[in-house]
């Protein structure tokens, strides 16, 4: 796998004033400005993924914290002036445990079988079910149902810089992971996992559990 960087984005009330942060719209305008897009258009076009995941731990009357796993290091500064972004290289071993504890906030939505269209899936406990679903057949993990926790579910909207209207049902999640296929969980953290990753979902927020040689 090639090197990831953790990186943790620092806003100021300042900054997020100046750069008129109200919305998941303008957050991802933020994020992404800390990055080159290596991306051709016929990249973007095909899906080729952006090699940046975040998520908004959100802030108080001080300011605000992002954390990013990207590809590529990210800006010291948001346009060279706003916020500081403290980044550091994700060592390979620090993926190579076999369990962690877990946070993620994921946009939880399946497709119709019959229209194709995707639909959100509601309600704790569909979402708790669809998780552990996908965990074990997509993203190379297994969740233990004991320890997963649906902390919290919102809808945010915004408009798109076309003026379209984006609906994102974001559910926040946590628990214990045990890794079933290394190569698809590596994929999972580097990438994010569902949809709406361009909007803050899909990071996986993960702390190894180490075994206690004295409990």
């Amino acid at each position: 796998m090639s090197e990831l960087y953790a990186s943790a984005l620092h806003l100021d009330r300042t900054a997020v004033k100046a750069l008129k942060i109200t919305d998941m719209y303008s957050l991802h305008r933020v994020v992404y400005s800390l990055f080159p897009d290596v991306r051709s258009e016929h990249e973007k076009q095909s899906h080729i993924q952006s090699g940046i995941v975040y998520a908004d731990q959100g802030g108080d009357f001080h300011g605000r914290k992002v954390l990013i796993v990207s590809d590529r290091q990210p800006a010291a500064h948001v346009n060279g002036q706003y916020g500081d972004v403290i980044s550091k290289p994700i060592a390979d071993s620090f993926l190579s445990y076999p369990r962690y504890r877990f946070k993620v906030q994921v946009n939880p939505v399946r497709k119709e079988k019959q229209s194709g269209k995707r639909v959100a899936v509601t309600g704790r406990n569909d979402i708790a079910q669809w998780f552990l679903h996908r965990a074990s057949t997509s993203w190379g993990f297994d969740v233990d149902p004991q320890t997963l926790q649906i902390d919290s579910i919102e809808v945010q909207q915004c408009n798109d810089k076309e003026g379209r209207k984006i609906t994102l049902g974001k559910a926040h999640i946590q628990g214990m992971l045990t890794v079933r296929d290394q190569q698809q969980f590596r994929n999972s953290f580097k990438n994010g996992i569902g949809k709406g990753r361009a909007f803050g979902c899909g990071l996986l927020q993960i702390v190894p559990v180490i075994d206690n040689p004295f409990a």
